[in-house]
């Protein structure tokens, strides 16, 4: 059907509402606690609402649904597995979070071990978060080429240049503030597309049914207990039920209790159990967000008959839904669909933009050391720190514009190579009262080079990454203590 000026008019008005809410929100802002923490004063739901569109973007938006349309439902354990990683990181990491009135996820290493390891260990996240979302802003550029025809680094371009702008303006504060609204906003489109699916299908939800479960197969299979025919094989299947269930914790584990991208929002709330209660919200309403995307993915299945997607013209699963929206949605109602896509991919990609700069400046620029610095000085380095990963970020959306993958597990092994060694890092500290700096450094370089290794030389799927660099650290950890203290007897 075509993308009609009423719908560019929709995705216009969103995108200046977003800029808008940037510059009414940067008139309160006086000191970069107010800046990238909100001045510890927001509301936990809104956190919570926001942690869900942070993590959300158009990995899951586009990819999901076409992760579906390939395979079945098995990504679900995944999802599980993360409900289990939000309880323990509630349980574990905010607790200790609190107790030492923080700043940042590696603030916490710094007091326990030492500035020198907090600053390695923030260093790492900048590298791989920059990685990790330059694959989340491309992946928004996919339907935005597909139905606007313009090219990849355009849509990288436009997107970008929006979100960074309301992302300088506002703060975090302005980031939490979108990010309530675009949650709402994907989900709606999201919603209209799948109502709109079942209303074309002649037997509505039970032609769904019959195309998932067409010649012998059974497409809304949640568990998978098969073990493999050999371990190589076992370890080598991301959504097995132990690949899914374990992996899914840890990576959250990682993810809500090592990674500034999300911490940052937790440290933001103003009392620890108003952060515990943003982190439980987030658990129960990201496991029915999962399973709403991939049965989205089962209703575009029956829609296209069960064609693999390849024989539809489309390189990747993830260019299945956007497909539709392109040809199937009428006017307006695309329009509203891509400020969803647009919003799910701000969301996250603002986000990263804000965790990038706070943990910059504060980990590594800022030499604080007894009281408050000038509140406009450091407002000032703010928003330059902030102004320059946004810039970084497009750029390196630029590079993963010919990857033929799914966008939703290159993003995941991404984050994963480092993810392990920065948990391990972070349990050596909160587990084992007896390692110091030196057997964290050891832990945290040899889970590195575990994951090198594993990446490089192995079959080993993303899903046991997390835990496989984890447990290493840990090992290397507590191994370095003990020939430390046999040494200095």
């Amino acid at each position: 059907m075509g993308f009609s000026l009423l719908d560019y008019a929709i995705v216009g008005a969103y995108l200046l509402s977003a800029i808008a809410v940037g510059a009414i929100i940067s008139g309160k802002q006086r000191t970069s606690r107010d800046y990238f923490l909100g001045g510890k004063e927001m509301a936990w739901w809104s956190v919570g609402f926001s942690i869900v569109a942070s993590e959300t973007s158009t990995l899951t938006f586009i990819s999901i649904p076409g992760l579906a349309y390939k395979t079945d439902m098995h990504f679900l354990q995944v999802a599980i597995g993360y409900f289990i990683g939000r309880l323990l990181v509630s349980v574990i990491f905010i607790p200790a979070y609190y107790a030492g009135n923080l700043e940042t996820a590696y603030d916490f290493l710094g007091k326990r071990f030492g500035m020198s390891l907090r600053k390695f260990t923030s260093s790492v996240f900048l590298v791989t978060r920059v990685l990790a979302s330059g694959v989340r802003l491309f992946a928004t550029a996919i339907p935005v080429h597909i139905i606007t025809g313009l090219d990849y680094p355009t849509s990288i371009l436009l997107i970008g240049s929006f979100t960074l702008l309301y992302t300088f303006l506002g703060g975090l504060k302005a980031v939490v503030a979108m990010d309530v609204v675009q949650m709402f906003i994907y989900l709606t489109g999201a919603g209209v597309s799948m109502a709109l699916i079942l209303n074309h299908l002649p037997g509505g939800w039970s032609d769904v049914v019959r195309f998932a479960t067409l010649g012998g197969q059974n497409k809304f299979e949640i568990f998978n207990p098969e073990w493999g025919t050999s371990i190589p094989a076992f370890f080598a299947s991301p959504y097995t039920l132990a690949g899914g269930l374990l992996g899914g914790t840890f990576l959250t584990m990682a993810s809500h209790g090592t990674d500034q991208l999300l911490v940052q929002r937790l440290l933001g709330c103003r009392s620890r159990w108003d952060s515990q209660r943003a982190l439980m919200l987030d658990a129960g309403l990201i496991v029915l967000q999962f399973a709403f995307f991939l049965l989205l993915g089962l209703c575009l299945y029956a829609f296209y008959q069960g064609v693999p997607f390849s024989s539809l013209g489309l390189s990747s699963s993830d260019e299945i839904f956007p497909k539709f929206i392109k040809e199937n949605l009428p006017t307006g109602l695309a329009g509203l669909v891509i400020a969803g896509v647009l919003a799910s991919a701000m969301g996250t990609l603002s986000s990263s933009i804000s965790s990038l700069a706070s943990s910059s400046y504060l980990d590594l620029f800022s030499t604080r050391k007894a009281g408050p610095g000038d509140p406009r000085k450091e407002l000032f380095w703010s928003k330059l720190f902030t102004l320059a990963w946004g810039v970084l970020l497009i750029g390196g959306a630029m590079l993963f514009t010919d990857t033929k993958n799914p966008v939703v597990e290159l993003g995941l092994k991404i984050a994963s190579f480092t993810y392990g060694g920065l948990l391990g890092t972070f349990f050596l500290g909160l587990l084992f009262p007896k390692t110091r700096q030196i057997d964290a450094y050891a832990g945290f370089v040899a889970g590195l080079l575990a994951m090198t290794y594993i990446l490089e030389f192995t079959k080993i799927d993303f899903t046991w990454h997390t835990l496989a660099g984890c447990a290493v650290t840990i090992a290397v950890g507590n191994l370095s203590r003990l020939v430390r203290i046999t040494m200095i007897r």
